[in-house]
């Protein structure tokens, strides 16, 4: 009578793999939640490589799990910077960005009912374009074009000013 009895290897465990002799998935294996059969299939069926080796189908998941984590945390941010309990486009939108190196990744990348990002200039108006009120309170010429913003002793001595600076 040679063989297993007991269905436990030599070293006592399951022979299975998993727990009690169940079958594990390789994504569990890897302790990840991306699909790492499913990837594996996609690789071959694709027809990006000849052969597709065993590890490669689990480092892009892994990759992809961690780039969908990033994103999902930031887009969480944003909607909790915006009050709201659900992430929406504009939050993903917003999250990607904002974010130096994910908006160089997806530079191209249009989301749909995503919007646009704020921005706002930081000269909004030329400094050729600085008004002044002239220091003898005659209202006729009101506002003075200068080519140099004032001084900022011209400011302090200005009568229209309620307080000194």
């Amino acid at each position: 009578m040679s063989g297993k009895v007991s269905g436990k290897s030599k070293s006592g465990k399951a022979a299975g793999g998993g727990v009690d002799g169940k079958a594990q998935s390789r994504s569990s294996k890897a302790g990840l939640q991306f699909p790492v059969g499913r990837i594996h299939r996609l690789l071959k069926k694709g027809n990006y490589a000849q052969r597709v080796g065993a590890g490669a189908p689990v480092y892009l998941a892994a990759v992809l799990e961690y780039l969908a984590a990033e994103i999902l945390e930031l887009a969480g941010n944003a909607a909790r910077d915006n009050k709201k309990h659900r992430i929406v486009p504009r939050h993903l939108q917003l999250a990607i960005r904002n974010d130096e190196e994910l908006g160089k990744l997806l530079g191209s990348v249009v989301i749909s009912q995503g919007g646009v990002v704020p921005h706002v200039g930081v000269h909004p108006c030329p400094p050729s374009s600085v008004l002044t009120l002239p220091s003898d309170r005659s209202f006729a010429p009101a506002i003075q074009h200068r080519k140099e913003a004032p001084k900022s002793n011209e400011l302090a001595s200005s009568p229209y000013l309620s307080h000194p600076m």
